[in-house]
């Protein structure tokens, strides 16, 4: 293989990476986002089926707006990232190509061909087709966003724990590569990580799909628009946020169990374990030091990391000290932080949605005005928490792309990072895509926000054209009045 010089070869890594992450979390905005508004769809749907009440139609409606909204943004700014697979990454793509061709081709056969097909069904089926129909077609919609996320989140977790393929050379060009190859379709499906990934990727969507929900629906409520609407969705989306983050801390114990049996590097990082101990801390919060190798500023729970994950607290744990010549040195400062900020936000959100509906118990809730603008602001958290998710997990793995595996003491069969890179590319070509990227996905998100504002503005239709009951009659007028 031909490398660059050793300085422009740090330009373009640092530069490929950088443009990666940036496409991939603004794209990462909208999957989650579509993934648990298809999930309170299907639930809206099925609630006007049940009882026939016009607002649950309504309500419906309006968030399939949103929805469809969400969906075309997720799909402009995903195809983006494949093509810079086979510009940045051609080494790289050579690599997982068997490998990632049969989960893409899985995700394009079963799910987006699935999703897509019915979208169109459920964006313009309305009054078109009968409810039993619609209902159908909006949880082939559902379950195509579902399904979207299993291939994507089966192909990612392979990386991070690679099965079921073998390392066969390949001569490309005169050069000599190495080339993962699928020898056990279902071991690679079920890597040891791909279960609890991928659970704890649905439960992270399915919270921000209803603090999504909430944000809106509190912000009706605190105009006094909508009231009745406004307290149906919020009570709906409270109680999927309330289990969904009691859910989410299960997931994260088993993940983090998952982590430490095979990255262990990486759990040092986003713990800050910098030399080997017996009863590791637990950090609550602090700030890692790469030169005095110390968590500073840091409140921690004696014990807690050790218990955590083999459930005694005096239990030894590795260092990076002890780890790093096989494995690697992540970078601990930014894995660090970014898995504190999903831990303490996660917590965030289970105090606050068990106290919300406590007051939804009491019937308190829609008259605490300031639990309302926590809500209203809350979906910037839920956000938040889905990206640097993504961010502890990913940059955890470095300086690996494709995690090894350990044979008799040493890594088998990873792929560098430094070593996935594109012969041919160039920093001031990597720069160049990078504003102009930055550019179009600044006008993008600007675009959503607009189109998002207006929709959010415009309010449900309620009641729609059908049948309305005495009920929601006298509550229409009531609202109207006021």
């Amino acid at each position: 293989m031909v490398y660059r010089e050793s300085e422009e070869t740090v330009d373009v890594l640092f530069l490929s990476r950088l443009q990666f992450a940036l496409t991939i979390m603004f794209h990462y905005l909208f999957p989650p986002l579509t993934i648990g508004l298809g999930i309170i769809l299907v639930y809206l749907k099925w609630k006007h089926i049940r009882t026939d009440e016009a607002i649950y139609d309504a309500a419906a409606r309006f968030w399939t707006k949103i929805f469809g909204l969400n969906f075309a943004l997720g799909v402009v700014t995903g195809i983006v990232m494949e093509f810079e697979f086979g510009t940045n990454w051609a080494v790289y793509s050579r690599f997982v190509g068997d490998v990632f061709g049969s989960a893409l081709a899985a995700e394009g056969i079963f799910a987006f061909f699935l999703e897509s097909g019915f979208l169109s069904l459920l964006l313009f089926g309305w009054d078109r087709v009968g409810k039993w129909t619609h209902f159908f077609a909006t949880l082939m919609v559902a379950i195509g966003g579902i399904f979207s996320s299993v291939w994507i989140t089966v192909a990612n977790s392979w990386q991070q724990t690679p099965a079921g393929h073998v390392i066969r050379d390949h001569v490309i060009n005169g050069h000599t590569f190495q080339r993962a190859e699928i020898v056990d379709f279902w071991a690679v499906v079920f890597n040891p990580s791909s279960v609890h990934r991928l659970i704890h990727v649905w439960i992270g969507a399915f919270i921000l799909g209803a603090f999504f929900v909430m944000s809106i629906s509190a912000w009706y409520l605190l105009h006094k628009k909508h009231i009745e609407f406004a307290k149906r969705s919020f009570t709906g989306a409270l109680m999927l946020a309330t289990v969904s983050s009691l859910a989410q801390l299960v997931s994260g114990h088993f993940q983090a169990d998952t982590v430490a049996e095979h990255q262990p590097a990486k759990l040092a990082a986003m713990e800050g374990v910098y030399h080997s101990t017996n009863g590791a801390e637990s950090y609550i919060f602090g700030w890692p030091d790469d030169e005095t190798e110390t968590v500073k500023y840091s409140l921690g729970i004696p014990g807690g990391l050790s218990m955590l994950i083999s459930g005694d607290p005096d239990s030894h744990v590795m260092g990076l000290n002890d780890l790093e010549e096989t494995w690697g040195r992540p970078p601990v400062w930014l894995t660090f932080q970014a898995f504190h900020l999903m831990v303490g936000i996660g917590m965030l959100f289970i105090v606050s949605t068990l106290y919300a509906s406590f007051l939804h118990w009491r019937g308190t809730l829609f008259e605490t005005r300031w639990l309302l603008w926590y809500f209203v602001f809350a979906v910037i958290l839920a956000f938040v928490a889905n990206e640097v998710g993504w961010v502890s997990a990913e940059v955890g793995r470095q300086p690996w792309i494709v995690y090894p595996t350990i044979v008799d003491g040493e890594p088998v069969g990873g792929l560098r990072t430094s070593e996935a890179l594109s012969e041919v590319v160039r920093a001031s070509q990597v720069l160049t895509s990078i504003i102009f990227f930055g550019m179009i996905y600044s006008l993008l998100f600007v675009l959503w926000i607009m189109l998002l504002h207006q929709k959010i503005k415009q309010g449900p239709d309620w009641p729609p054209s059908g049948k309305e009951s005495k009920e929601e009659s006298v509550l229409r007028r009531k609202e109207s009045l006021a």
